[in-house]
């Protein structure tokens, strides 16, 4: 049981954006980004699904690797599912979501090698953005997995909340940050 001070610290931390991540068997609270740079250690996704969830948020939304999208979507898929802050959640797909994000993940390379011969990753960016577009948007013939805009839609909110939704996104879209109630610190 956590003490009282650890959990206000905690609830602190989390109205900044942190997160709970495990760095060199040590629980540190820090932005997905962070962790990505510290090195945190991955608690669900194994090396090739942290590779692909990472190439395909990259070619959806770009700089989403940098920001950490793997990090923060298994830091996200460790913990309950009512906790969890995955656009998944809202759309009546029911938990584990690790379950949407293996079988989608998959799905995306079986298509590109059907349809390139080449998983997702090795694809160059005209060909990554190509194949991307034709199951963004309706299943297309030949997808074997959960309904792709579904896959499409769950990643890019993924990575446009590590990319965009911090204050420094905000800075780099040049939107004022307007939150009801502003962070005491940049995130």
């Amino acid at each position: 049981m956590a003490s009282s001070a650890t959990r206000r610290e905690f609830l602190h931390g989390a109205g900044l954006g942190l997160l709970s991540f495990s760095i060199a068997g040590t629980c540190a609270l820090v932005t997905p980004r962070e962790a990505r740079a510290k090195g945190a250690d991955f608690q669900v996704l194994k090396a090739a699904e942290i590779e692909q969830l990472e190439g395909f948020a990259e070619i959806l939304v770009p700089g989403a690797r940098e920001a950490g999208v793997a990090n923060f979507v298994d830091q996200q898929l460790s913990i309950g599912a009512n906790e969890a802050l995955l656009m998944i959640k809202y759309f009546n797909v029911r938990p584990p979501y690790v379950d949407f994000y293996r079988s989608g993940l998959a799905a995306v390379n079986a298509f590109s090698e059907a349809q390139y011969d080449k998983q997702f990753n090795e694809l160059n960016t005209a060909d990554a953005e190509s194949l991307v577009a034709t199951f963004s948007g309706t299943v297309p013939k030949g997808w074997t997995g959960p309904p792709s805009p579904l896959v499409y839609l769950a990643v890019r909110a993924d990575a446009v909340d590590v990319v965009y939704g911090t204050v420094e996104g905000f800075e780099r879209l040049k939107i004022p940050y307007m939150p009801h109630i502003l962070p005491p610190s940049k995130w």
